[in-house]
């Protein structure tokens, strides 16, 4: 009888039971940590969103905060500074790629923003503004929304699947639907 060289069924089948279960576990740990990622990153543009107002806001006193998050980039997707330098209607505070993510198609590390400036009595200056983001895919880019006013506080919700950026300011985003982001 001679000896034979190589694995057997069963063996091989072993093999990738063993493998299967590790894949069953380590999969779900990557997505959650991919999600935690996102949503750091979220929070992130939402700081620099609000320190690009407070600087819009010096640079252009008479307009007084941003209308729409447009205004606070240099232009359209891709885009630089104009060659003129700032202006109010692209300020180049931010890039191109935070100031234009407004849809889940344009969405900027798995989330997207919309920014709402808010006129004062007067009708010319604006004198606060909302600033919120939501995933682009709810449970897979994100499960948190995110938004925040002119005092600079970040404040989140659990989020739904076909939920919108809130952009209604502190009169919004504020109590115990969107309590404050330790």
């Amino acid at each position: 009888m001679r000896k034979q060289k190589g694995f057997s069924l069963i063996e091989l089948l072993i093999v990738v039971a063993i493998i299967l279960i590790i894949a069953a576990i380590a999969i779900p740990n990557l997505l959650r940590a991919r999600i935690a990622a996102n949503e750091s990153s979220a929070v992130s543009s939402i700081r620099t969103i609000n320190t690009a107002e407070v600087s819009y806001q010096t640079a252009f006193p008479t307009v007084g905060y941003s209308a729409n998050l447009g205004q606070l980039g240099p232009g359209g997707p891709g885009s630089t500074c104009p060659a003129g330098g700032p202006t109010t209607a692209f300020a180049c505070l931010i890039d191109s790629v935070l100031s234009n993510a407004t849809a889940p198609g344009t969405a900027k590390s798995g989330f997207y923003y919309g920014l709402v400036g808010v006129a004062g009595a007067g009708g010319t200056l604006n004198l606060t503004y909302g600033v919120g983001t939501v995933p682009s895919s709810f449970n897979q880019t994100g499960v948190r929304n995110f938004c925040s006013s002119e005092d600079g506080v970040i404040h989140y919700n659990i989020g739904a699947a076909g939920a919108t950026p809130v952009t209604g300011g502190a009169a919004v985003c504020t109590g115990a639907a969107y309590p404050v982001l330790q």
